[in-house]
Formats: C-alpha cells, structure tokens, sequence
C-alpha cells in the first residue's frame, strides 16, 4: 500500500495529567500497526496548520478524560469550536471513535463515550465501535484481558487516581491499541471500497 493508499487518522485528544496522552500513544501504535499514517493532536493546542490536518483525515479518534460523568471541558472547548464545519459538512462520512479513562471502575465512563459518538454523529461521521466483548466477566477471566472493564461504545481505561501516566492497566493499554487497529483497518476498507466505487 503505497502512502497515498494507507488511512490518514488523527488523534485528538485533551489529558488533564497524561494518562489520557499515555492512551493515545497506545491508540496510535495500533493505527500505525494497522497501516495508517498517524496524527497525535493534543486539542488545547491547536494551529491552522493542525486544523487543516483533522479536516483532510480519514479518520478521526477523538480522546478525553472522564470529568464529572462527562467529556472533559478541555475536549468540549474543543468540540464547541468545530460548529462551523458542523454546518458546513467538514467531517461528513470520516470514521470516528472514541475512548475514555476514569479513576473508578466505572466512572460514569458511558457519558463520556456516548458524547464522543454523538458528537460525531452530529458531524454525519461513522462510529466504529470497539469490536470486543467482554473480558473478566467470568472465573476463568481475569484483570489481563482485552476490554477487562466491558465496554463496547470506544475503548474505556481505569487508571488510580494517585497513579502517573506510565503505571495505566497493561490492558487497558492493549484495548486502546486495539481500538487504534480496527480503526486504521476498518478506514482502510473503506477507503478502498470509495476508491473502487468510484472507478467502476
């Protein structure tokens, strides 16, 4: 696949103390494994030229911490800025994902991952979801497993609230590389099958 063929995918994302920045390289190692050509945006500090590169990506991931059962304010500043490519289409049928961390188990992670997909869906963006089932959820299961804590919206991670950016849940890091993969192939497919429609 020549670099003109492979997915471009950007990761935009907002971390309040790293872990979720920690994440995003992890997302990003598994696009890249997947064959796309990787963008790691932090969103507090975007420039034109950063601006330019979310609106020629394939794909979009977009990543935030849980704050209060929601996205973070940083992400939604964000979000609050693209309303005029809302309206104009900018991001029409690009894939989207998402995916979150929280200090609880929970965390009211769901909230987070729900906005994520509805703000896509308000930028007419397609969701891929994360395309795992559920792991520890049986006595044979364990903490080590791929989705450990059962989400199916994006990729959620658990991180102690006294914990720094290097200690994240190893498999909480292999979920969100994961997510990065299916995305990268999944855009990949879909690139494609524009490109064959629109030759045939």
């Amino acid at each position: 696949m020549s670099p003109n063929d492979s997915p471009h995918v950007v990761i935009a994302y907002h971390s309040g103390f790293g872990h979720t920045a920690a994440l995003a390289d992890a997302v990003a190692a598994g696009a890249r494994r997947g064959g796309a050509q990787v963008q790691l945006l932090s969103v507090e500090a975007l420039g034109a030229a950063d601006w330019d590169a979310i609106d020629a990506a394939d794909a979009l991931i977009f990543g935030t911490p849980t704050y209060m059962g929601n996205v973070s304010a940083g992400f939604q500043a964000f979000a609050e800025q693209t309303g005029r490519r809302c309206m104009e289409g900018a991001w029409r049928d690009k894939i989207a994902a998402g995916f979150t961390n929280s200090g609880a188990k929970s965390g009211d992670k769901m909230t987070a991952l729900i906005s994520l997909s509805v703000f896509a869906a308000q930028h007419h963006m397609h969701w891929v979801s994360l395309g795992l089932g559920a792991g520890w959820n049986s006595a044979g299961g364990s903490e080590h497993d791929l989705n450990r804590l059962g989400f199916w919206l994006g990729a959620g991670s658990q991180t102690d609230v006294d914990a720094n950016p290097d200690q994240l849940h190893p498999a909480d890091v292999a979920t969100c590389e994961h997510l990065g993969h299916r995305v990268a192939v999944v855009t990949g497919q879909f690139k494609a099958g524009r490109a064959a429609t629109a030759a045939a």
